[in-house]
C-alpha cells in the first residue's frame, strides 16, 4: 500500500506543480509578465533595430538651447519663429511633444499685469493691452504654416476641457460596437489652450506608458476619454506618431481600426481586440488593447538637431527637407526622461520618433495572436512528458530530451524574432517545465533514497556492507517474488550445544551472550566474503552466496568463509579458556560443523502478505543442511557437495569422503571435505595424502578389503590432520562387509540413517 501511494505521489505532485504553473500563466500574474518582458528586452539588446534614415528628426530643446535662448518656458513668439523656420527649411510635418496648457506669461498684457497698480504704469498697461497676445500669435503661426500637430495627454484625474479630436476612427469587424470597448479609457486630460488646438492640423496623445519596472516597451496607439460626446460617444485619440503620419500623408481624418475577426485579420476567436490600424496608405499592427511594440535602435545622434541651431540658422542646406520633425526636450531639468530596453535614460520624444520610423519603414515587432496558446501548449506537453517519463526512464534521459526541447524552443523564439520580428516567450514554459522536472526528479530521488534506506535496513545485518551498498544503488536487482539462481549454501551448527546449554541453566543471559559472542565473528567471516545471512536458528547459521547480487567465484568464497570461521572459532576458544582459568571455572570449548553445497535454487521474498523474508529454497539447500549434519559422523570440520568440490578443487585441499545417500534422498551424492587453502593443496604432504586416500576409496568401492585396510593403516600416520574418525568408520564397514559381503552389484553407496 505504501509503495503504491509513493508511486501515485510520483505523478501527482509534479502534476500539481504543472497545474499551478499553468494557472499562473493563464492569469498572467505580474511576475510571469515581467519574465516575458525581460526575454523580449534581451532580444532587443542583442539585436536592436538597424537604424535607417527615413527623415524623422527631433528638434531638441537641450541644455545648449536653454543656455543660448534662455530658460524654459520660452515665449510663444519664439516657438512660433521655430515652427516657421522648420517649415521654411522643408519639414513636411511638425509635432509637439509639449503641452501648452497655460497662457504665455510673457505676453505684454500679462507682464504689465504683474506690475504695481499706480498712475505711472496705467498708460503702459493701456498700451500693452493693444499689443498682440503671444498665444494668439502662436495660434496664427500654427494655422498659417500648417502641418502642425499639437499634443495632449489623457490621465486618471479630473476632466477639465475635452481635447479637440481631429484624427478619428472607424471600426471594422464589430458592427455597431465602439472602439472604446476594446482600448483603455481614462477619465481626465491635460490639454492645450483651445486656440492652439483649433489652429493645428492634428491633435494627438503623448502618453507613453512604462511597465511596472519603469521600462517603455509598448505605447498606446489610441486611447479613449471617458466623456460622452454627441453622436460619437467616447472620443478616441491617436498617438502623436500616428497623427503625424496621417498629417504627413494628407490622409483623411478618419483612420480605420481593424479588429481581430475582421476580413484580413487572423485570430482563433472573433472580435476579441484590436488587430491593426490603417492610416492613409500604411497599416500599423497593434496588440488587442491598441498598443504598439516599440523596436528600438538605441540612441542615434543623427536624429537630433539642437533647437538653437535651427533658431540661429546653423543647419546644413536641405537638412530638414521632407522630414517629420518632433519638438521635444532632452534637458534633464525638464524631466521628460524615460527608460527603454536599450537605454536606462532617454528623452521621451525619442520614443515617438522611433515609433514614427517604424511606421514609415513598416518594420514592426509583433506578438502573434497564437503566441500565448503555443507557449501554454508547449508548457503542457513538455510538463506532461516529464511527469510520465521520469518515473519510467529515470532523470537522465528526460533531462537530455528536455534540454533538447527547451533549446529548440529558445532557438525557434530567437529565429522568429530575427527573421520575422515576432515576440514569442520560451522562458516561462522552460522554467516551469524545469520546475516540474526538478519536482519529479526530487520525488524520484527521495523515493530512491527511501528504497535504499529500506534495502540497507533490511539487508545490513545479512549482507556485507559492499553488497548492501550495491543493492542500495541498484534496488531493481532485488526482484520481488522468486528467481532461479545458481547459488552456494552454507550451514553452520554448534556441536554439543545441549551440554553447553545445561551448564547455563541458572544463567540464561550468559548463554545468550555466549551465542552472540560466537555468532558475531562467524557472521563477519561470511559477510567479509560477500555472503548473505539468510537466518539464525538458535545456534545455527544459514548463509548463501550469489543472491540478491551476483557474486563471482561464490563456491570459493563459501569455502574461504568456512575455513576462516574455524580460525575465528579457535581464537574465541583460546580467549574463553583464558577467561575460565582466570575465574576458576570449567572450560567447555565450542565446536562447530559446516556443510557447503552448490546448486540451482529459488531465491526471493517469501512468506505471507503480513510478513515475509528474503530467503532461498531448493534441493541444494536441503542437501547443504544434511552435509553439515554428516560432518560429525565423518569426523571432519567441513563437508562439501560434489558441485562445490568440482569448482574449488584447484584452489583448496579437497578430499573425497564417501558416496552417500543422505537421509530424505534416494539419489547418492559424492561428498568431500576441505582441509585447507591453496598452500596446503600445493604441499608435498597433501599430495601424498590425497594419492593414498583416493587409492583407498577406489579399493573400497572395488571391495578390495585387504588393500583398504593396508592403505588405512598408512593414512592414519599423515601429519596434516586427524582423520581417525573417518578411517575408523571405514574399518568398521569393512568388518561388517567381511561378515556380510555387499554383493557384486554393490556401487559403494552408503545410505545414511541419520541427519
Amino acid at each position: 500500500m505504501r509503495k503504491k501511494l509513493s508511486g501515485i505521489l510520483h505523478y501527482l505532485i509534479p502534476l500539481l506543480v504543472l497545474a499551478a504553473c499553468i494557472i499562473l500563466r493563464w492569469q498572467d500574474v505580474p511576475l510571469v509578465g515581467q519574465l516575458r518582458m525581460n526575454v523580449f528586452d534581451t532580444y532587443q539588446r542583442i539585436a536592436p533595430r538597424d537604424f535607417q534614415d527615413v527623415g524623422v528628426r527631433i528638434v531638441d530643446i537641450d541644455d545648449k538651447s536653454l543656455a543660448e535662448l534662455g530658460q524654459w518656458p520660452w515665449p510663444r513668439t519664439r516657438l512660433a519663429e521655430l515652427i516657421y523656420k522648420l517649415r521654411v527649411a522643408g519639414a513636411a510635418v511638425v509635432g509637439f511633444d509639449i503641452i501648452f496648457a497655460e497662457p504665455d506669461r510673457t505676453s505684454p498684457a500679462r507682464v504689465v499685469g504683474d506690475w504695481p497698480q499706480d498712475d505711472n504704469s496705467a498708460e503702459i498697461r493701456k498700451l500693452a493691452g493693444n499689443l498682440p497676445d503671444h498665444d494668439a500669435l502662436f495660434a496664427q503661426f500654427i494655422d498659417g504654416v500648417g502641418q502642425i500637430v499639437t499634443a495632449t495627454q489623457l490621465t486618471n484625474g479630473k476632466l477639465g476641457n475635452v481635447p479637440r479630436q481631429v484624427g478619428n476612427f472607424s471600426i471594422a469587424g464589430a458592427q455597431g460596437r465602439n472602439i472604446a470597448e476594446y482600448i483603455p479609457t481614462l477619465s481626465g486630460a491635460a490639454t492645450n489652450l483651445p486656440a492652439l488646438e483649433d489652429a493645428a492640423a492634428g491633435n494627438a496623445l503623448i502618453n507613453v506608458t512604462p511597465g511596472a519596472d519603469g521600462v517603455v516597451r509598448r505605447v498606446p496607439l489610441l486611447l479613449a476619454l471617458d466623456a460622452e460626446q454627441p453622436l460619437i460617444g467616447k472620443p478616441v485619440y491617436p498617438t502623436l506618431s500616428m497623427e503625424m503620419l496621417r498629417v504627413m500623408q494628407d490622409a483623411p481624418r478618419t483612420m480605420n481600426v481593424r479588429l481581430s475577426g475582421a476580413s484580413g485579420a487572423a485570430s482563433w476567436t472573433t472580435s476579441d481586440g484590436v488587430d491593426a490600424i490603417r492610416v492613409g496608405q500604411l497599416t500599423i499592427p497593434s496588440d488587442a488593447t491598441g498598443n504598439m511594440w516599440v523596436y528600438f535602435t538605441g540612441h542615434e545622434q543623427q536624429r537630433y538637431i539642437s533647437a538653437s541651431d535651427v533658431m540661429n540658422g546653423n543647419l546644413p542646406e536641405g537638412a530638414l527637407q521632407d522630414t517629420a520633425v518632433l519638438i521635444g526636450t532632452s534637458a534633464a531639468g525638464l524631466l521628460d526622461l524615460r527608460s527603454s530596453p536599450l537605454n536606462p535614460v532617454l528623452p521621451g520624444v525619442e520614443v515617438h520618433a522611433e515609433m514614427l520610423e517604424q511606421m514609415l519603414l513598416q518594420q514592426f515587432l509583433s506578438r502573434p495572436y497564437w503566441a500565448s496558446q503555443a507557449e501554454m501548449l508547449a508548457l503542457v506537453i513538455v510538463g506532461l512528458f516529464f511527469i510520465i517519463a521520469i518515473p519510467r526512464l529515470g532523470p537522465l534521459w528526460p533531462a537530455v530530451i528536455g534540454v533538447a526541447l527547451i533549446g529548440g524552443a529558445i532557438g525557434f523564439s530567437w529565429w522568429a524574432f530575427r527573421q520575422h520580428h515576432l515576440l514569442i516567450d520560451p522562458l516561462y514554459a522552460s522554467l516551469a517545465t524545469i520546475l516540474v522536472y526538478l519536482t519529479g526528479s526530487l520525488i524520484g530521488f527521495m523515493r530512491t533514497e527511501g528504497e535504499k534506506r529500506q534495502v540497507r535496513g533490511a539487508f545490513s545485518t545479512y549482507l556485507s556492507p559492499a553488497l548492501v551498498e550495491q543493492l542500495a544503488q541498484h534496488p531493481e536487482r532485488l526482484k520481488l517474488g522468486g528467481e532461479m539462481r545458481d547459488m552456494t549454501l552454507l550451514f553452520c551448527d554448534v556441536r554439543g550445544f545441549t551440554t553447553i546449554s545445561e551448564s547455563y541453566k541458572s544463567d540464561p543471559q550468559g548463554l545468550t551472550q555466549l551465542i552472540n559472542r560466537l555468532l558475531t565473528p562467524l557472521t563477519s567471516c561470511i559477510l567479509q566474503r560477500d555472503g548473505t545471512i539468510d537466518k539464525y536458528m538458535g545456534d545455527c547459521i544459514m548463509a548463501f552466496w550469489n543472491a540478491p547480487l551476483d557474486v563471482p567465484l561464490h563456491p570459493e568464497k563459501a569455502c574461504e568463509s568456512a575455513l576462516a570461521m574455524f580460525v575465528a572459532l579457535r581464537a574465541l576458544n583460546d580467549e574463553r579458556e583464558a577467561e575460565a582459568k582466570a575465574e576458576g571455572k570449567v572450560f567447555l570449548p565450542l565446536n562447530i560443523g559446516i556443510g557447503v553445497n552448490t546448486g540451482t535454487c529459488v531465491v526471493g521474498n517469501m512468506g505471507s502478505d503480513q510478513r515475509f523474508d528474503y530467503s532461498v529454497l531448493g534441493d541444494a539447500v536441503n542437501l547443504a543442511s544434511r552435509l553439515e549434519g554428516q560432518s560429525k559422523n565423518y569426523g571432519v570440520d567441513i563437508v562439501i557437495g560434489q558441485d562445490t568440490a568440482v569448482t574449488v578443487s584447484e584452489r583448496f585441499a579437497v578430499l573425497q569422503l564417501d558416496l552417500i545417500a543422505v537421509k530424505g534422498k534416494s539419489e547418492a551424492v559424492e561428498i568431500f571435505t576441505v582441509l585447507g587453502d591453496l598452500d596446503l593443496r600445493d604441499s608435498a604432504d597433501f599430495a601424498k595424502l590425497a594419492q593414498n586416500h583416493d587409492a583407498m576409496i577406489t579399493a573400497y568401492r572395488g571391495q578390495n578389503w585387504d588393500l583398504v585396510e593396508e592403505l588405512l593403516a598408512g593414512l592414519r600416520e599423515n601429519t596434516i590432520c586427524d582423520l581417525s574418525v573417518l578411517y575408523d568408520m571405514y574399518n568398521e564397514r569393512i568388518s561388517a562387509f567381511r561378515k556380510m559381503p555387499p554383493g557384486p552389484e554393490w556401487d559403494g553407496v552408503f545410505v545414511a540413517t541419520s541427519k
